[in-house]
């Protein structure tokens, strides 16, 4: 077993902070760094090994194997969107389900790289049937894939009918090929307004704190959402109605857009490997965001947190100015509420 003591430290509540600092990729910076550069995109873990290479090959496997025929998708049928329905319901399945496996019912590693000390909650009202897990598999499967299928399914019929902007990889590959390595960001950047959007007052307690009723998430919290979430999370795939794409993309950007929230919700640092390696999850700075609410709202290589005055690297310095952020967001609120009695 892989000692977290080297990585980080527990403190008297049993929870783990690991000691290095959290920073973003070095792609937004000046003077540019291209070595530093080539290290991250190309380096393990990096921008494309071993999440985002995944989640593509999913997405291929997807298009080419478990997708209906264009022809079939030109006109709604309850045959082919129950397959693609069953399809990502599987998919879930598998990935969220193995990691809560191997994590939290297995306990392989115990609380080894594990933020929060405790497991997931029971008893608790805040959660259907008193339970987290449960709660979670339901939003999980009643909501979140329905609504991922849906969009996909609309998205194919539009590609396959013509109403939406379309580009052959045979005639386009270098432009294909880039956007592929492009979807991840686009992906960060609608999700960071997507994300600010429902942290609204109007949205949070509606819609959003549901999800953030997982103080101490799991992987399956990662898609436990509230329905009118899940339609603005997958809504992601609308940039392929407005910017040229072949269906693989739009397929791709559903299949990170479902799969990424498994890793990103594990509540672990690390996963333990039987040979003895450990594997990054890459899950801290959203694992803060949950903790603390008003930070990192996106985790991804577009540093629009750090830009906006909303990143926590996970030192106490920056607890300390998010601390002051509240207090001065608080004192400005109270000078307004004064001034309005006045």
């Amino acid at each position: 077993m892989v000692d977290d003591a080297l990585y980080g430290r527990r403190d008297k509540r049993g929870d783990w902070r690991p000691s290095r600092r959290l920073a973003y990729p070095p792609v937004f910076v000046w003077p540019a760094q291209p070595l530093a550069f080539l290290k991250w995109l190309f380096g393990f873990p990096g921008y494309i090994l071993p999440w985002n290479l995944f989640y593509a090959a999913v997405g291929v496997v997807f298009w080419l194997f478990l997708t209906p025929p264009m022809d079939a998708m030109r006109s709604f049928s309850a045959g082919w969107i129950a397959f693609l329905l069953a399809r990502n319901a599987l998919v879930v399945l598998l990935v969220f389900g193995a990691l809560h496996l191997r994590l939290y019912v297995q306990r392989r590693q115990g609380t080894s790289f594990k933020f929060n000390g405790r497991w997931p909650a029971t008893g608790n009202s805040a959660f259907l049937f008193g339970s987290q897990t449960i709660d979670n598999l339901i939003w999980t499967f009643a909501s979140g894939v329905p609504v991922w299928t849906a969009f996909e399914a609309v998205t194919l019929w539009a590609f396959a009918n013509n109403y939406i902007p379309y580009v052959s990889f045979a005639e386009h590959p270098i432009y294909c090929a880039a956007l592929f390595f492009m979807i991840p960001v686009l992906r960060d950047v609608h999700f960071y307004l997507m994300h600010r959007l429902i942290h609204s007052h109007a949205l949070y307690h509606s819609v959003h704190k549901l999800h953030h009723n997982n103080v101490n998430p799991g992987p399956w919290s990662g898609l436990a959402m509230h329905p009118v979430e899940h339609l603005l999370y997958f809504s992601v795939v609308l940039i392929h109605w407005i910017v040229p794409s072949h269906p693989v993309h739009a397929v791709f950007t559903l299949a990170h857009a479902g799969l990424a929230p498994a890793p990103g919700h594990a509540g672990f640092d690390k996963i333990v490997l039987s040979d003895g390696t450990a594997v990054d999850v890459h899950c801290y700075e959203h694992y803060l965001h949950h903790k603390f609410f008003e930070c990192n709202y996106s985790d991804g290589v577009v540093p629009i947190d750090k830009w906006f005055g909303t990143f926590h690297d996970g030192t106490k310095e920056a607890e300390a100015r998010m601390n002051q952020r509240f207090m001065e967001r608080a004192a400005k609120q109270a000078a307004k509420r004064e001034a309005k009695a006045a």
